[in-house]
């Protein structure tokens, strides 16, 4: 798992080679992750909009940028975590992954960013 704090709010994630989804013949490798967030801070937060930047092997970068996660955009009091489950496809066995997340602090309406640790994506064959 890797994990990274930014302004009171950690970031943890977990990876998961989907071998049933992958398909190496067509070079379709499939990885799910797990998102943890923790507000550390001892102010309210939302999650407002992702920006993932997906890495594969071979330097090309892609970029995918929206509002919130998985169609939700989270309100975190302190104390308290949010937890999401989501995929990626890529063309070779080994990749990365990276972006931020823009929070606001409520009331204040304050905007910032908290940083989302760089990961791997590695197929399990790989670590051999």
């Amino acid at each position: 798992m890797n994990t990274l704090t930014t302004n009171g709010i950690t970031i943890s994630v977990e990876t998961f080679y989907q071998h049933v989804q992958s398909d190496v013949r067509n070079h379709k490798y499939v990885y799910a992750y797990r998102v943890t967030i923790e507000n550390k801070s001892s102010f309210t937060v939302q999650l407002l909009r992702r920006h993932w930047f997906i890495c594969n092997a071979l330097g090309r970068k892609k970029e995918v940028e929206g509002e919130g996660v998985i169609g939700k955009q989270p309100t975190l009091n302190p104390g308290e975590s949010h937890q999401y489950m989501s995929w990626c496809p890529l063309s070779n066995d080994i990749g990365k992954m990276y972006g931020t997340f823009l929070m606001v602090s409520r009331p204040e309406n304050k905007e910032f960013y908290v940083r989302i640790p760089e990961f791997k994506l590695i197929a399990p064959h790989r670590l051999n």
